[in-house]
């Protein structure tokens, strides 16, 4: 079996899912996800607040696909129920973000703002961090969806506007990633 695909996905209570036509709908309080299934072979049942996976046999496609379709709809199913969040830190002077309705507008050290359009079911709140003596100027992003891989694509896509560079630290970065500073060059005094 595998390990991850023989678990079964708890459900929380405002939380309903149904298999139909090759897919799992789940609807929380959060919105709603059709999870597609990777493969036609794989089953999911539903019992009460309660999905199992199942597959098979033992070959080695239906292995990997079971621990993939598992923990793609427990996923779906957290994001429906209580969201999945995503944080970025923008460091640098004069690095701005502001929130206007569904786009994120960026002063990001360029000659001109930059404009970001937020897909569908994805919300973005800024947060300034006070700032320290030895700190450069930083502002907390914050991103929440129900998907989590529409949420990861788009944290990526922000991140791309002006990823972290080496010596200052200044740019846009997830908040788990960890830049490693390189020291700059001496001088021959």
């Amino acid at each position: 079996m595998s390990r991850i695909g023989k678990l079964s996905i708890k459900l929380d209570d405002k939380v309903k899912a149904s298999v139909a036509n090759g897919a799992v709908n789940f609807d929380g309080p959060k919105g709603k996800l059709s999870v597609k299934l990777p493969s036609t072979e794989i089953t999911v049942e539903v019992k009460g607040n309660v999905l199992d996976v199942k597959r098979p046999s033992d070959s080695r496609r239906h292995r990997a696909f079971h621990g993939l379709t598992r923990a793609i709809l427990a996923n779906a199913a957290k994001g429906v129920g209580s969201g999945w969040e995503k944080a970025l830190a923008i460091r640098g002077v004069g690095f701005k973000a502001e929130v206007k309705g569904t786009q994120i507008h960026f002063a990001l050290g360029y000659s001109h703002p930059v404009v970001f359009d937020l897909p569908a079911g994805v919300t973005a709140e800024v947060a300034k961090t006070p700032r320290t003596e030895d700190q450069l100027p930083t502002v907390d992003l914050t991103l929440r969806a129900a998907d989590r891989q529409v949420l990861g694509e788009t944290a990526v896509r922000i991140r791309a506007l002006r990823p972290p560079e080496p010596y200052k630290g200044k740019g846009i970065k997830l908040h788990t990633e960890t830049v490693r500073r390189k020291e700059g060059k001496t001088g021959t005094a």
